[in-house]
């Protein structure tokens, strides 16, 4: 078992406190598991069937796996080092220096039998085989690197202290560059096949989250911002939001605490997060008593008041660690880059769809009665207010018709969606499913009040009913599309769109933008959730 915190502030008042929403318990929960099944004393395994156990990640197979990559990492050494003896030997890249020029592969077996095996140490040493989910690629080329130099440097120190009859700079260099380059190049390729397998549900741990308060939602919006680390979040247990039948997204509130153990078997849970307030000690825990006989892993996530997961930063003063908040990425000299691709893409974009827009513009007029464009009044970074323009793909009277059509909306939450909506005209259906009816924002994005990606600008009604936490999406500048546009549009529920919208502000990069915008295009295309 393994037992993560974050070290937070404690001075939150009782009804601020995570867990349960404002989960105020006078007495600890007593999780009382009513004499569970004996199978459940040493493998959460027993109660899934022969096809869910087969998707869960044994010991076994881990091992399985780690001899695998250990396996292959022993192979592209040692096809870097031939690879790099036939760069230096057969090809002749560097010229011609001395006798030793035709030197056979032979002469180099014990040079490659000891850069294999201090590299393989080295990788075992730096937990290569061992990485967190959270473990990015550009981190793992940095072991890869930090491995291979040090087996290239011990190599380097053997040749002048022994001295053999072959030695050759070049080769080493050629094998110094060609290792790193083929096992990075390894690793991201199987970074691609977990994904493509996680995706289809084999390798994926089902998440439990205790507590529905700020700490809980928090919890729940990193893990639906990362679907790539292969969590899946079934839902969580709260008392109180449990009494008042309340779920938060897509996400589903699915028993009071005390229930635990039955919610860990009938939801096949392999992993629980606790996030309840410091204070309700007991419970916690019960709960991780509870979780090492049932055989479910667990995590403990402290109370850090009102501070986001991602915005966190530690500091340390003669070894006692320091936490604070972390600035937004989005600031600085990254907001100057961002802004500058923003006018130079928006620029372009204008010229390019100006032609496009004049066929839309016939159409519209065509179809329906009305003006082409429509002024919506929408709010920015900070609240401000600002006017963009869109392409009318509704009949005049929308507006009107809203009030009676609001029992069928289909978004919940704060937001009205409709996948059939009678108020859009025919040519306004094609716009929609393409987003065709967005091009003229590319003027808003040029003017600055909105950038390329980031969270989609709501109505004032909108943001009149939004909750404290939902405020944040609106710190940094609208966008045309954003995360979750291709997370699955609006067939995700609003507090889910507010968690991708929270994770792209707090996780914010150029390459993220990139991402966003490339996934964008074929999301477009499709038309996926586009209604």
């Amino acid at each position: 078992m393994r037992l993560r915190s974050r070290t937070g502030r404690r001075d939150t008042p009782r009804d601020q406190r995570v867990g349960a929403g404002a989960n105020s318990v006078s007495a600890p929960v007593v999780i009382d598991p009513a004499s569970p099944p004996p199978q459940w004393a040493s493998s959460n395994e027993a109660w899934r069937t022969p096809a869910e156990a087969a998707r869960v990640p044994t010991n076994g197979s881990r091992l399985r796996t780690k001899l695998a990559l250990l396996g292959a990492d022993f192979a592209i050494l040692n096809i870097a080092f031939l690879v790099a003896y036939w760069l230096r030997y057969d090809l002749r890249l560097w010229p011609e220096t001395a006798e030793f020029f035709d030197a056979p592969l032979s002469s180099y077996f014990t040079a490659q039998t000891v850069f294999v095996g201090l590299s393989l140490v080295m990788v075992l040493r730096l937990g290569l085989y061992r990485l967190k989910r959270t473990t990015q690629w550009l981190d793992e080329v940095g072991m890869i690197a930090n491995a291979v130099t040090i087996a290239i440097s011990v190599l380097v120190i053997i040749f002048f202290l022994l001295r053999p009859g072959v030695t050759s700079r070049a080769m080493l260099a050629y094998v110094w560059v060609g290792s790193i380059g083929l096992l990075s190049a390894f690793r991201l390729v199987l970074r691609w096949i977990i994904s493509r397998r996680r995706r289809a549900g084999i390798g994926v741990s089902r998440i439990l989250v205790i507590g529905a308060g700020h700490l809980g939602k928090m919890v729940m919006q990193q893990i639906a911002g990362r679907p790539g680390l292969g969590y899946d979040l079934a839902g969580f247990c709260d008392d109180v939001a449990c009494a008042q039948g309340t779920n938060f997204g897509r996400f589903e509130c699915l028993g009071p605490v005390r229930d635990l153990p039955g919610v860990i078997a009938t939801h096949r849970i392999d992993e629980v997060v606790i996030a309840l307030p410091s204070a309700e000690h007991a419970t916690i825990l019960s709960i991780v008593g509870l979780c090492e006989r049932m055989g479910v892993e667990f995590r403990l996530v402290p109370e850090t008041y009102d501070l986001t997961l991602g915005s966190l930063e530690v500091d340390h003063i003669a070894g006692i660690p320091l936490i604070g908040r972390r600035e937004t990425t989005i600031r600085g000299i990254n907001l100057v880059i961002k802004r500058v691709i923003d006018i130079l893409v928006s620029s372009v974009a204008l010229l390019v769809s100006a032609p496009v827009i004049a066929l839309l513009a016939i159409a519209v007029k065509i179809d329906s009665t009305g003006p082409v464009f429509i002024p919506q009044v929408r709010v920015g970074m900070r609240g401000r207010t600002f006017r963009c323009f869109k392409v009318r793909s509704m009949h005049q009277d929308a507006d009107r018709r809203l009030a009676d059509l609001m029992k069928d909306n289909e978004a919940g939450g704060v937001i009205f969606k409709m996948r059939d909506d009678p108020r859009r005209t025919r040519v306004g259906r094609v716009l929609r499913k393409l987003s065709l009816d967005e091009l003229p924002q590319f003027w808003s994005i040029l003017t600055g009040e909105m950038s390329l990606v980031g969270p989609r600008p709501p109505f004032p009604h909108e943001v009149a009913q939004y909750e404290d936490w939902h405020k944040r999406r609106l710190s940094v500048t609208p966008g045309l599309t954003g995360l979750w546009q291709v997370s699955g549009r609006s067939d995700l529920p609003f507090d889910e769109m507010v968690m991708l919208d929270l994770y792209y502000i707090e996780n914010w990069s150029l390459s993220l933008d990139v991402k966003i915008i490339l996934r964008t295009i074929p999301t477009v295309i499709s038309g996926r959730g586009a209604y």
